[in-house]
């Protein structure tokens, strides 16, 4: 834990150092939320596991799932370049595993880092992606090759015609 936070949620309730436990503050899944994304958004690489599994933890699974997949989110675009992704996504992955959308969201982090850094990947596992994923896809690579895929097979109107954007923009800067 950082021990640059003075509060922090166990079960659902928060723990101040100063003042002992607040059991109205297990009631308010919001501001629960709001001091998991605190927490997250602070705490050392050393400690993130540790975090993340406590607040999975939390009895309202959507609402942990949500800041963890946050988390997990601005992390990746932040590592996403970086050879420091690999072990990180395959530790997020561990403690995720019983998880199937979280796992699905590193699993598509890992295709994106795969296409952005020049690694192999599969069309179908692209053509397949979930809409979040083809949005991101489309948002955040310049592969000509996954735009064009994207712009003929993307699974919404909205990702077909934003990666065809995308490419015709390409087209007019080269």
């Amino acid at each position: 834990m950082n021990a640059d936070l003075v509060e922090h949620v166990e079960g659902g309730r928060r723990v101040n150092g100063l003042h002992g436990t607040d059991d109205r503050f297990a009631e308010d899944a919001h501001q629960r939320f709001a001091c998991y994304l605190q927490e997250l958004a602070v705490v050392r690489a050393e400690d993130e596991a540790e975090a993340v599994t406590r607040i999975l933890r939390d009895s309202d699974t959507a609402m942990a799932q949500s800041a963890v997949v946050r988390h997990l989110d601005r992390r990746a675009s932040q590592l996403l370049a970086d050879e420091e992704f690999v072990p990180w996504a395959r530790e997020m992955a561990e403690i995720n595993v019983e998880r199937d959308f979280l796992v699905r969201r590193l699993r598509e982090w890992t295709l994106l880092r795969s296409i952005a850094v020049g690694e192999p990947w599969c069309s179908e596992e692209v053509g397949s992606g979930s809409d979040w994923f083809q949005r991101k896809a489309v948002e955040t690579l310049s592969s000509p090759a996954v735009l064009t895929l994207l712009a003929e097979v993307g699974r919404t109107r909205r990702v077909r015609g934003d990666a065809g954007r995308r490419l015709r923009q390409r087209h007019h800067r080269d």
